[in-house]
């Protein structure tokens, strides 16, 4: 029987999948999960303008996108006041990380990132034969001296951080992320992930010139705007930069309505402050639930909170199996010793209500286990 010709790079890699879903686990257990924590996703979900701009739009799904985001990148132009020439769109921060990885790396390209970062970001790093070189957080931050030094040794041409960081919600001050830039090496990109950057107190968002070459920064719509079905993505860099995009990107990979509702949710002012109110106070009540059972709330500038489970990753791995069964979708971080944690996005009052009742079930049937 004839079969497909792999490239060797492919018949090399595991069959891996970053993140299983919460519906695949809904579909194993044979029922939807009561309080759906785990994945970050805005619950507070998208702005009435936003939605109704896509309403709007919905007639007109017949035709393709405009392959060049122009509406959208003029809106992102007047948010953050740099020109439109500085700004790429793509299918949320993944499909663009996969584009910086396409346009930088290729076989045994070192790359260094933290260990127990963003797994995706390391998911495109393998798929088009680069080699990770992995820095340990230091006291549940990622690690700049680290990661800069390992860019130095390794001779690294890209380096990843995400600030405010995900699993850990920790975060560094702007001075800090631009000290990095003037230590990377020549020729080194910082790939600075800021996701969350919507959620981070006052002087965490660094004063970077667009045209920095050292720099790419990533921006989503799928958090603070609660668009993350959506797939909207952004990045700002060098218009060296940008246009390297352009020789890789899927030009019509965006629907008409995610970039409608991508431009109204960009023009919108006021939606971003309601949800980081909600943000703070989720973040709070998680951090008082976790309090009552014993546990302790990590800080954080992101819209969820990581749980110190006060023991090892094997700990950690059954209170959250526990939670998953009795209908709570949470996850944890995968290295050590970040892995004594759980990971509980910020949800309504009545989602948290369920955690409330459910995790001193789940702590105890931890506890007898071990």
């Amino acid at each position: 029987m004839s079969r497909p010709r792999f490239t060797p790079l492919v018949q090399s890699l595991p069959s891996t999948v970053p993140f299983v879903g919460p519906e695949t686990q809904e579909r194993a257990m044979g029922r939807a999960f009561k309080a759906r924590l785990g994945a970050n996703e805005s619950v507070f979900g998208p702005s009435p303008a936003v939605q109704a701009a896509m309403q709007a739009a919905l007639p007109d799904i017949w035709m393709y996108a405009d392959p060049t985001h122009l509406a959208l990148r003029e809106a992102l132009s007047a948010r953050h006041d740099v020109p439109v020439e500085n700004i790429v769109v793509g299918e949320g921060i993944d499909g663009l990380l996969g584009l910086l990885v396409r346009v930088l790396v290729s076989d045994g390209t070192p790359v260094v990132t933290s260990r127990g970062a963003y797994p995706t970001f390391n998911y495109h790093v393998t798929s088009f034969g680069g080699r990770l070189v992995q820095v340990p957080y230091r006291d549940d931050h990622e690690d700049p001296d680290a990661l800069v030094a390992a860019a130095h040794s390794e001779g690294a041409p890209l380096v990843y951080i995400a600030n405010p960081d995900n699993p850990m919600g920790s975060w560094h001050g702007a001075e800090v992320i631009e000290g990095m830039l003037d230590a990377l090496p020549e020729g080194c990109v910082l790939c600075l992930d800021e996701a969350y950057m919507e959620f981070a107190p006052d002087g965490t968002e660094p004063r970077i010139d667009p045209e920095d070459d050292r720099v790419i920064r990533m921006r989503t719509f799928s958090k603070a705007q609660g668009m993350a079905g959506a797939r909207v993505g952004y990045a700002i860099g060098s218009r060296r930069m940008i246009e390297a995009f352009g020789k890789v990107k899927n030009h019509f990979s965006m629907t008409r309505l995610s970039l409608v509702g991508a431009e109204a949710a960009a023009r919108d002012a006021t939606w971003i402050p309601h949800v980081r109110r909600e943000v703070v106070a989720a973040r709070a009540r998680i951090a008082a639930i976790a309090e009552a059972n014993g546990l302790t709330a990590l800080p954080s500038a992101t819209n969820f909170v990581a749980v110190d489970c006060g023991r090892d990753g094997d700990f950690a791995k059954a209170v959250l199996s526990a939670l998953i069964e009795r209908g709570v979708f949470v996850r944890m971080p995968f290295a050590e010793p970040e892995n004594r944690c759980i990971r509980v996005s910020a949800g309504t009052p009545e989602m948290l209500d369920v955690l409330e009742a459910v995790l001193p079930e789940a702590l105890a049937e931890a506890r007898a286990a071990r």
